[in-house]
């Protein structure tokens, strides 16, 4: 896409940089969008990292990360509705639309018991979800992360629990580095339609060297960026393009020179 109008780069993307140089650097480079990531926000107040984004020009189009949901007892299960609270409350301030929800997983749970209290989970936010005026974005995890990161893995888990819930403060956010292996891809795109709120870019390097920290930029893998795009955008999606990039490679780069390369990669392969 050689239009950057719908280009934003989640802050993680460029580990390195805190959020002034981030602001100043995608500002700079005519990258309009930004994921927050919360551990960015902690260090001022909410209102002066939305003064520093309205200052550069850029909007906060997601708030990452919430969710976590299955506990092993009443203690762990307060604790984790207070932080989702906590995080819609902190996109509000900061004008992020939805918050990215990966929905957790314990081991020692089954994943039918993990799944049941993620459906849960979210359905006792979505109260104050319509209050704050934010989404509440589920976004499915690699099977990889079955065990203790996310019981949900697919788009088809996402629409099933959708169902349940009701899709007026709960949608889907759809993660290229999670979805391309599903054989059932098309059709649940197809499915959802307007529950996908969110599309994120990047790329599965062959040998994956690390399962968390070693994805690559759009064209250094094996993912069809384009296509699963332009079948997002057969919904009817045409919202931010996220660029979200884990990569110890990366991260020991000259970042002003790695952004570069976020953009070609955006402009040649999304």
């Amino acid at each position: 896409m050689e239009n950057l109008d719908r280009l934003a780069i989640h802050t993680m993307t460029t580990k390195p940089w805190d959020l002034p140089t981030a602001c100043a650097k995608y500002s700079a480079a005519g990258v309009p969008g930004v994921g927050l990531w919360r551990q960015w926000l902690d260090s001022r107040p909410l209102a002066e990292s939305k003064k520093m984004l309205d200052d550069h020009g850029l909007k906060a189009v997601s708030l990452v990360r919430s969710g976590f949901y299955p506990h092993l007892n009443a203690a762990e299960r307060q604790a984790a509705f207070d932080d989702n609270i906590k995080a819609l409350d902190e996109a509000a301030a900061v004008g992020a639309p939805q918050v990215v929800l990966v929905c957790g997983a314990k081991p020692e749970l089954s994943i039918t018991e993990n799944r049941k209290q993620i459906t849960e989970g979210i359905s006792s936010l979505i109260e104050h979800a319509s209050k704050v005026g934010v989404m509440l974005s589920i976004e499915p995890l690699h099977p990889m992360y079955a065990d203790c990161r996310s019981a949900v893995n697919t788009i088809g888990q996402c629409n099933d629990m959708i169902d349940q819930l009701g899709d007026e403060w709960v949608g889907i956010a759809a993660d290229v580095y999670h979805i391309w292996w599903d054989p059932q891809l098309e059709q649940e795109i197809k499915r959802a339609g307007k529950r996908i709120i969110g599309f994120h870019v990047c790329d599965w390097m062959t040998p994956t060297a690390d399962m968390l920290n070693d994805r690559g930029l759009m064209g250094e893998g094996c993912i069809d960026n384009r296509g699963i795009r332009q079948l997002v955008e057969s919904t009817g999606f045409n919202g931010w393009i996220e660029v979200e990039v884990f990569s110890a490679r990366h991260w020991a780069t000259d970042q002003d020179e790695y952004l570069e390369k976020i953009i070609s990669a955006y402009k040649t392969h999304v």
